[in-house]
């Protein structure tokens, strides 16, 4: 968070930081709901539900019903009900207590939804894609988040480990000067809270990145692959943080439209600020590696033209190895021919009886000889 931003918010909340780090009533809100025994039971999606009054928890429940029942009960309250995963009799529920839109509830159950701001009536749909980044496997976790955010209630339904919803409501209930803003204050929290969880992503890609030079200018093994893995999260983070410009600006321009606090509008503003730096670097990345790739390519090229190079050299060292051989073969072909041929021991043949006849062997066997080498040296043969 920037110091401009730490100073805005000093009057109404206190440090983030330690807000995120106090373990808070909520610290099991980021891990899926575990089953719970005895009379009451839990209902299984239902990681918190409570009930504020002017910013304050009036009271938590441990089912959806006692939750409809004590709003019911305290007009004015606002509920914050938080779901992980939720059962379609659940969803289903909570739409016929706070009158949901039914396209909504089916974008909500089925996920895999794109980042996207649509308005039914009092009520905002919003959903948004977090993510984090895994240290340990070097990739980026995606979860995705539904927010129905209405007059007197916002609902939650994660799909996913990511965001920490623990901290945000921690993060409200430790300032109840901005919770008394009512639920667009808790729609900016989370907002707030998944834009903020992209700044370590950026830096992790940013180290993945620094580390695929090195090793495309190392020639390390396996790096092209690194680089299309990671080209696909970058691509996969883009569409995520891409439509956040568009979410913003339609909060904004709603804000405006049914006069929220200006106060908010400003925290809301500094949110769009953070989106756009994270969009730019994103946008930054995918350039990087698309020049990496390219970088990659030319020196893949390079290496296998050299290699092909020293193939061919080797070729024709080993042509010219051949030729030489060759080359003597021949020469020595010849004698043995001739001598072959009055080594048969006919009795009719010609020049058997005459007294030149071996001289003359040797003599044409030696011009054969001479003659095919003067041939081969004229040819570089030998």
């Amino acid at each position: 968070m920037s110091e401009r931003r730490r100073r805005a918010l000093r009057a109404l909340t206190p440090s983030k930081t330690a807000k995120r780090s106090a373990p808070g009533p909520d610290a099991g809100e980021h891990c899926a709901p575990q089953p719970q025994a005895g009379p009451r039971g839990r209902e299984g999606s239902v990681i918190k539900a409570a009930l504020y009054e002017d910013g304050r928890r009036a009271s938590t429940h441990d089912s959806l019903t006692q939750t409809f029942r004590q709003l019911r009960e305290r007009p004015g309250g606002l509920a914050w009900i938080g779901l992980y995963r939720p059962d379609p009799a659940e969803l289903h529920s909570l739409a016929g207590e706070f009158d949901l839109h039914p396209l909504a509830v089916e974008d909500a159950l089925e996920a895999h939804q794109r980042p996207k701001l649509e308005r039914y009536g009092d009520t905002l749909f919003v959903v948004l894609r977090a993510a984090r980044y895994m240290d340990a496997a070097e990739e980026v976790d995606f979860g995705e988040l539904h927010l129905f955010v209405g007059p007197d209630f916002v609902i939650t339904v994660r799909h996913g480990a990511a965001p920490d919803l623990a901290a945000v409501r921690t993060r409200m209930e430790n300032s109840p000067d901005l919770l008394r803003l009512g639920p667009e204050a808790v729609l900016y929290a989370i907002l707030d809270a998944v834009v903020d969880g992209y700044a370590p992503v950026v830096a992790g890609l940013q180290n993945d990145i620094d580390e695929i030079e090195t090793e495309v200018f190392g020639n390390a093994p396996g790096v092209s692959r690194r680089i299309y893995e990671l080209s696909r999260e970058v691509v996969e983070f883009q569409r995520a943080t891409r439509p956040l410009a568009a979410i913003v600006g339609g909060l904004t321009a709603g804000f405006e439209k049914y006069n929220i606090d200006e106060e908010l509008r400003r925290y809301l503003r500094d949110v769009a600020d953070h989106a756009t730096h994270v969009t730019e670097r994103v946008e930054s990345f995918k350039q990087a590696l698309q020049d990496i790739l390219t970088v990659n390519a030319t020196l893949v090229t390079q290496q296998q033209n050299a290699e092909m190079q020293a193939l061919a050299q080797a070729s024709h060292a080993q042509n010219g190895e051949i030729k030489k051989i060759s080359s003597w073969a021949a020469i020595l072909f010849a004698p043995t021919l001739v001598g072959t041929i009055y080594g048969m021991n006919f009795d009719h043949m010609p020049e058997l009886g005459w007294m030149w006849g071996y001289p003359f062997a040797l003599l044409l066997m030696g011009i054969v000889c001479a003659s095919l080498y003067v041939v081969f040296k004229r040819r570089n043969w030998l």
